[in-house]
């Protein structure tokens, strides 16, 4: 099928090299403008870019897909498909016009559940047993579209954000092979989605977000910590200074008389935290300016004592 190619992130490139290695035409790979990093401020190309680079692959950039001048480069382009993958940036009714197939769209949740912008950390951090990947038909609605096939994740017990991230990637990749060759076939399905969503809407994830309520669970907060790496990190306070959490272990036994977010025991290499509801037996951290670690090194090198309040 001769295939344009919507994507940004890690996420959309497992897919892109799955319809490549499938032997479709990719004729275009449409991404988001380059963008300035690090402390020179160097442009740099989105991970979908240089895929499409190295396969020389034709790169469109729009600031906006909508605007009237790259809705006719796509009518040019003549694809029998648009195949999207956290592109980040709404599609118009024009475009989803264009393709004799439409626009299918690659997305990290079993729809109708976690619509919106981060399904896969927000499946993490609600404590979600299983999530997976929808192919859905897209329409002028965000992730509301008809459902085509989906296949099902589950979430094992330690899982993050990132390690749920490149099992969705590859799942999806696969995922969208299927489908082609199923609407080149005639043999797509099309399930048509419940106007609301099973679970709240799945919002962007901010750095904010991070910073840990120790008045919450222990539970609710070991789940932040798992959903939130490998980015933006949950974090706390420490004597002035930033700690990030990046493992814990959550026990069920509370201490009487403690606040949320005291450390109540400290031994060789781990601390405890009192929560809301049951502590925190902490495994890996990162103070500010200092390399992630287990708590066995952070203690080598930091003087915690019971008492200390976090946050």
């Amino acid at each position: 099928m001769r295939i344009v190619f919507m994507g940004t992130p890690d996420f959309a490139v497992g897919t892109l090299e799955a319809l490549i290695e499938a032997g479709h035409e990719v004729i275009g790979v449409v991404t988001q403008p380059d963008k300035p990093k690090g402390r020179g401020k160097t442009l740099m190309p989105t991970p979908v870019k240089e895929v499409a680079l190295r396969n020389q692959i034709s790169v469109y950039q729009p600031k906006k897909v909508r605007e009237t001048e790259f809705t006719e480069t796509l009518r040019r382009l003549a694809p029998d498909v648009i195949v999207v993958a956290a592109f980040g940036q709404i599609i118009t009714r024009e475009i989803l016009d264009i393709p004799r197939f439409g626009c299918i769209n690659v997305h990290a949740s079993l729809l109708p559940a976690y619509r919106g912008a981060a399904p896969i950390q927000w499946a993490v951090i609600n404590g979600e047993k299983e999530s997976g990947v929808t192919i859905m038909q897209m329409d002028e609605g965000l992730d509301t579209g008809d459902m085509i096939d989906k296949v099902v994740v589950p979430l094992a017990e330690d899982e993050t954000g990132g390690s749920l991230f490149d099992k969705l990637s590859q799942a999806g990749a696969r995922l969208c092979v299927k489908v082609l060759r199923d609407l080149e076939e005639g043999k797509a399905v099309r399930e048509k989605q419940p106007e609301e969503s099973t679970t709240p809407y799945a919002s962007m994830i901010s750095k904010k977000m991070g910073e840990v309520d120790w008045r919450r669970s222990a539970k609710s907060i070991e789940q932040l910590i798992r959903g939130l790496d490998p980015w933006p990190s949950a974090y706390t306070k420490l004597q002035g200074k930033t700690l990030k959490l990046w493992k814990a272990q959550v026990l069920q036994e509370n201490v009487t008389n403690a606040a949320p977010g005291e450390v109540v025991k400290v031994e060789k290499d781990t601390f405890y935290i009192q929560t809301g509801e049951g502590i925190l037996k902490m495994k890996e951290v990162q103070l500010e300016g200092k390399k992630r670690m287990d708590t066995a090194a952070f203690l080598r090198g930091f003087n915690l004592s019971p008492g200390e309040r976090l946050g």
